[in-house]
């Protein structure tokens, strides 16, 4: 299992704000899989196999240029285990239990 974020920016657009590009890579995660996702402010995190979770993140991908991007830009982060199952919430319980 990994859990992957995603960063789409489209370049050479004639706005500053991009939301409208977030909205449509998010919207492909919402019609075309059932993984586990969440949207953050910069970026989104996916969880779930490598091999399912890739060609989502190239259809992401895609999705600025169908938006009309003449350059898009996409950081991909994984962070995978093979030594034991871990999620997103264990994650984040993790960290703000580091602080507790």
């Amino acid at each position: 299992m990994a859990i992957v974020e995603v960063k789409v920016v489209p370049v050479g657009t004639d706005e500053a704000s991009f939301s409208s590009f977030v909205s449509l890579s998010h919207s492909i995660l919402e019609e075309e899989t059932s993984l586990k996702h969440q949207v953050t402010p910069t970026s989104t995190i996916i969880q779930g196999d490598l091999e399912t979770v890739l060609p989502i993140v190239a259809k992401m991908h895609s999705s600025g240029f169908r938006k009309g991007a003449p350059r898009v830009m996409t950081s991909i982060f994984i962070d995978e285990r093979r030594d034991e199952e871990q999620s997103m919430e264990q994650m984040v319980t993790a960290v703000e239990g580091e602080h507790s």
